[in-house]
């Protein structure tokens, strides 16, 4: 290269969208988004959108000893099948979901929400779409969506990839909290359905479906009554108003929102030392997407159940006599649900036994 040249090019005026970050273009998707979000806005809410912090009035008088409870997550590669079809709108419920759903165990009632979301290049209906699954999510749990970020990263994501990640905080009253310090043997396991994957196991899920089986987002499997992308794409089920209405009229001892590591990872998780889960398999039926994962994979029963859900997103754990209020609160609500199993205590010679185990036969087929 000539001097000449080089002194030329040294002297152009270069700007931030010739970098890969378009200004204008993320301006145009707060506008699109802004209607869904203040969609989500309770009384408590007392800024617009566009500030540097989302401000959050909250009632004191409601409460005798507010707690806070707070709770974060993202979607994990459930993202690249919503990238592989090209449809962004409910992957925010999702995210939504996996942090509510975690912090309704500790009884806490959600109260607001934020979004982080990382994209390669800023498209701005896209992202709109995306803040859209966010809000309806925010809106399905009763919460506030006050604030987010969308982060343009060129050159560190790939043109069409984004990532997204949520934090939500919730109050309880301190005596009420969920914690399942009273939980003792004979209480008994009331568990939610899912309505599907939800969000965890999809590195295996993808892998028995696109790498294994070699179908594609757009294979149309009768079993599942619609395509391999659509039943990959289905919304993490949100179970606030649900809980809500069982924290209002039974006791609970304790609660577990069933994610990556299925029954067997996330159910002893609220379990007093000395207690273990006894789970009867056949007390609620299969959902089709994980028979066909099992028998697609060649998938372990017990891999099953350590990976994903399994048909079922929530487990409740109550005492016997608290079983009529859940059923009659279930029934008021249209909610089906299922009585799985019973908390017993670890034998003294069993210590080392799992504190989660199976009986009976589950229904793949």
């Amino acid at each position: 290269m000539s001097t000449d040249n080089k002194k030329e090019q040294s002297q152009e005026s270069l700007t931030y969208a010739q970098a890969g970050v378009d200004i204008t273009a993320g301006n145009r998707a707060v506008e699109l988004m802004k209607s869904a979000v203040k969609s989500t806005f309770r009384r408590e809410v007392l800024t617009d959108i566009g500030g540097f912090g989302g401000l959050f009035a909250l009632d004191i008088k409601k409460y005798e000893e507010p707690v806070l409870v707070s709770g974060t997550d993202g979607v994990g590669t459930k993202l690249r099948v919503a990238m592989m079809m090209d449809r962004h709108d409910s992957i925010g419920i999702d995210c939504v979901a996996m942090c509510v759903n975690d912090i309704l165990v500790q009884g806490a009632e959600p109260l607001f929400f934020l979004d982080y979301l990382a994209v390669g290049k800023l498209e701005p209906e896209k992202v709109a779409a995306i803040v859209g699954g966010v809000a309806e999510g925010c809106r399905q749990a009763g919460c506030a969506l006050i604030g987010g970020e969308t982060a343009e990263m060129p050159g560190f994501y790939a043109e069409d990839d984004y990532d997204i990640a949520g934090f939500t905080v919730g109050v309880v009253d301190r005596s009420r909290i969920i914690n399942g310090s009273t939980i003792r043997p004979g209480d008994l396991l009331i568990a939610l359905p899912s309505s599907g994957i939800h969000s965890n196991g999809y590195s295996l899920a993808r892998k028995v479906f696109f790498d294994h089986a070699g179908y594609t987002v757009d294979t149309y499997l009768p079993q599942l009554g619609k395509t391999v992308g659509e039943e990959l794409l289905t919304p993490t089920r949100i179970y606030a108003t649900v809980v809500k209405k069982l924290l209002e009229g039974a006791s609970v001892k304790g609660m577990a929102h069933i994610t990556g590591g299925g029954i067997t990872e996330n159910l002893p998780r609220i379990l007093p030392k000395g207690m273990r889960a006894a789970v009867e398999l056949g007390r609620w039926p299969a959902l089709p997407v994980f028979s066909t994962i099992k028998s697609l994979g060649n998938v372990a029963e017990a891999e099953m159940l350590r990976t994903f859900n399994c048909g079922l997103g929530y487990i409740i754990v109550v005492a016997p006599e608290e079983v009529g209020k859940v059923s009659a609160l279930m029934n008021e609500m249209n909610e089906t649900f299922y009585t799985i199993g019973v908390i017993e205590s670890i034998p003294e010679n069993e210590e080392a036994a799992p504190e989660v185990y199976y009986r009976g036969t589950f229904p793949w087929a």
